[in-house]
């Protein structure tokens, strides 16, 4: 059993960037993030044992870090929440590459969950092939979703 659990840690250790990044899309809050982190985190455990190794585990990860994100944001939808600020400004620096790089995760983030998803994937430099195998539709789908998602996000305001 300890060789299972250890075996388990490394692959969270290894994969934790992959994991946060989904869950950074899918909220802003630190406090929601690390509640998702932890949401995947079970989620990966209880998957760890069966998992045959039919796919690479890198898209495996993805997979289930984006559908437990989903899930939890349909969740939310239908219950009401009442959101706490703590007045922290996580995107202080002020010079022009960081406030296109808000401005871009600000519209990703008015997306529906699923092409926040795919949009993420592309930004991770993942094939079309590698973004259909997680998301599961057909590459086809993911080029034609990308494009329209593009067109989505250049017709955004600012605001």
């Amino acid at each position: 059993m300890k060789t299972l659990e250890t075996a388990f840690a490394q692959m969270i250790r290894e994969h934790k960037n992959t994991i946060y990044t989904v869950c950074f899309m899918f909220s802003k809050d630190s406090d929601e993030v690390n509640d998702l982190f932890q949401e995947v985190t079970i989620n990966l455990w209880k998957g760890f044992e069966s998992f045959e190794g039919k796919s690479n585990i890198d898209t495996w990860i993805w997979k289930v870090s984006f559908n437990t994100c989903i899930s939890q944001e349909r969740k939310k939808k239908r219950t009401a929440a009442v959101p706490l600020s703590m007045e922290i400004n996580l995107f202080k620096d002020t010079d022009s590459d960081t406030r296109q790089i808000k401005m871009l995760y600000d519209r990703i983030h008015r997306l529906k969950p699923f092409d926040r998803a795919i949009v993420l994937l592309w930004l991770e430099n993942m094939s079309y092939e590698e973004i259909a195998a997680i998301v599961g539709i057909t590459v086809k789908n993911v080029s034609v979703r990308l494009f329209r998602i593009k067109e989505e996000l250049k017709s955004m305001s600012n605001d």
